[in-house]
């Protein structure tokens, strides 16, 4: 397909398209005269996954620049979805030594009992901005006074478990490396989003069982 059909297919204008292949973040196209390129249903996906990394992810395009870079350098999906949750976490927020190192041995723990593997914060690696934003959380709990919210760690391990293998079981199957990581993206954010909300509804109903709120 030439350049409009390009962005029609998929739904990026003309201009963004051009400026991803200035950029880099999409491959040229195999050229038929010194001006005219022809593309690919490739480009097409990879125009779709740059587009739910930046809409969907609220990437920037250093980010997505990282993403694309593993995949194109053949990393698994697996290693590839971790660069992508890697820059979906960002770094994390200040918190007290004392409160952090409080979290970390909590952590560190509970990894060993499930088996997980554990990423030590603020070594640059895909897994730790992950870690360092799990650690900062618990961290402020202590601050304020709420350490008992590290009691349920193990529960929310269960539920994590569990909506994990929901994630999971969207992308079973699927051979593009670009559409994998482009539905793994969509589950992961728009499945904390809606998990977020039934999360709200949940607790709705339970406080008006338990806490006498009004009735429905």
């Amino acid at each position: 397909m030439r350049m409009a059909e390009l962005s029609a297919e998929s739904g990026v204008p003309v201009a963004t398209v051009k400026y991803y292949l200035r950029e880099g973040l999409l491959p040229p196209g195999a050229r038929t005269s010194p001006n005219q390129a022809r593309y690919s249903a490739a480009h097409v996906q990879r125009l779709r996954l740059i587009k739910a990394l930046t809409e969907v992810g609220g990437l920037t395009l250093a980010s997505v620049g990282a993403v694309l870079r593993a995949i194109d350098e053949h990393e698994t999906p697996h290693q590839t979805m971790g660069v992508v949750q890697q820059e979906l976490a960002g770094p994390a927020p200040k918190v007290s030594d004392e409160a952090a190192g409080w979290a970390t041995g909590l952590l560190q723990d509970l990894a060993r009992r499930h088996g997980w593997q554990w990423h030590e914060p603020g070594t640059g690696e895909p897994g730790n901005n992950e870690v360092a934003n799990l650690v900062a959380a618990l961290a402020t709990a202590k601050e304020l006074g709420h350490e008992r919210l590290a009691e349920r760690l193990d529960e929310y391990v269960r539920l994590a478990l569990r909506v994990a293998e929901v994630d999971v079981e969207v992308v079973v199957g699927l051979t593009s490396v670009d559409k994998i990581i482009e539905v793994g993206l969509i589950a992961t954010v728009l499945g904390d989003r809606i998990f977020a909300g039934l999360r709200h509804l949940a607790q709705e109903q339970l406080s008006r069982e338990l806490l006498g709120g009004p009735p429905a």
